[in-house]
């Protein structure tokens, strides 16, 4: 089956979207800017692997923590406004992280006290995110033009995951004036989020007086559970991979993988089998974790290229799946879904990946099981099951 009317190419040049965008590049870059770095600085405060491994997954269950309420909140409060308080209690909370080892707490607290600041990054940036994706970047497009939205603005979330990671590699060894520089951009960026989101103009939507406190409305899509599964597990054998020491230079090629992976969508599967996509970049993500396994120093400059190159394919087109799966004034909810699949993955495999970071090789093996199983699934079951289903 071939591919039909897929957006692959932005043509959304009204300033809104692209406002909207940024935003979403930038917000997400101010937390994944901790990927790498924050269990440097949690090392120091000496603690071991598998606290570091506590902290760092504690995010991950917060993503969770608000999506019930998502609806309920949206329909209480400005949509616009409700966004710019969650990045607020964003900077509160990167803001008491960076001061927290200094307040003298003791550390029997310091440690149960930056899980549960994690686990509220978590909860804000999930609210922020499920807002920004589900409703603000739809409610300023035409309805021709919202697949296409979704899809651009998929785009730059997914190149905050090489920039974020990049950028705090760069930043963090520098003899710079400032002590926690990397929490400070991190602040800068949710700056100039709540800039760029204040210049926009939102139009009003009437609220729904029957709107229930606690819903799957906007959160989570019950249909979508199967591609929620894939994609989980292929984001946890990605975060797992994460865990590991990498170099700036290994972001910055996964940004080139990220790059060609836009111009493969763009040109080579514009018209190809449906399923071809995901595919490929399971084997590409295959063959990365293989030359990482066997041949890592050979592999220096090949393995993050076709790392990005496989995420990048197989997340364009499971967001695709998702919205196409998704029924009449559902688009939000299947946004959050993958939105929610993404993240808990990255994070639950940050926190596997820590929990055995002393064996480099096994956190390897483990990734490429994953993706094996991920790839049987995908081609056998999840394939033809989405066929059967979806509804655009």
């Amino acid at each position: 089956m071939k591919t039909q009317n897929t957006p692959v190419h932005p043509r959304l040049w009204h300033r809104e979207f692209w406002f909207l965008a940024i935003a979403d590049l930038l917000l997400t870059m101010s937390v994944y800017l901790f990927i790498p770095v924050l269990p440097f600085d949690l090392k120091a405060l000496g603690f071991c692997s598998r606290q570091v491994a506590v902290v760092m997954g504690a995010y991950a269950i917060g993503i969770f923590a608000l999506g019930p309420f998502c609806n309920w909140l949206i329909q209480r409060y400005r949509r616009n406004h409700l966004f710019e308080a969650a990045v607020v209690l964003m900077a509160v909370d990167v803001f008491l992280t960076m001061k927290l080892p200094a307040l003298q707490i003791g550390e029997t607290l310091v440690f149960p006290a930056l899980v549960g600041l994690r686990f509220f990054l978590g909860a804000f940036f999930g609210l922020a995110q499920m807002v920004l994706a589900s409703t603000l970047i739809i409610d300023v497009c035409e309805s021709f033009q919202r697949t296409e939205a979704n899809h651009s603005a998929g785009w730059f979330a997914r190149f905050s995951l090489s920039l974020g990671p990049m950028l705090s590699l760069v930043l963090y060894p520098l003899d710079l004036p400032i002590d926690n520089v990397v929490s400070w951009v991190s602040l800068g960026l949710m700056l100039v989020v709540l800039l760029l989101i204040s210049v926009v103009e939102f139009p009003f939507k009437t609220p729904d007086e029957g709107a229930r406190l606690f819903s799957l409305d906007r959160f989570f899509l019950p249909e979508g559970w199967a591609l929620f599964l894939n994609l989980f597990c292929i984001m946890l054998a990605a975060g797992m991979v994460m865990s590991l020491p990498l170099s700036s230079r290994f972001f910055a090629l996964m940004m080139l993988g990220f790059f060609l992976a836009l111009l493969a969508e763009r040109f080579a599967f514009a018209d190809a089998e449906i399923e071809s996509q995901v595919i490929t970049g399971l084997i590409l993500l295959g063959v990365a974790w293989l030359v990482m396994l066997f041949r890592a120093q050979a592999g220096a400059y090949i393995t993050p290229t076709l790392m990005g190159m496989g995420i990048g394919l197989t997340g364009s087109r499971f967001l695709l799946f998702f919205v196409k799966l998704s029924r009449h004034c559902q688009r939000g909810t299947s946004q959050s879904t993958f939105f929610v699949a993404w993240e808990s993955g990255i994070g639950i495999g940050l926190f596997t990946g820590w929990m055995f970071n002393t064996d480099r090789r096994l956190v390897l093996e483990v990734c490429l099981l994953l993706v094996c199983a991920s790839f049987v699934f995908y081609r056998f079951f999840v394939h033809p099951w989405f066929l059967r289903h979806k509804n655009r």
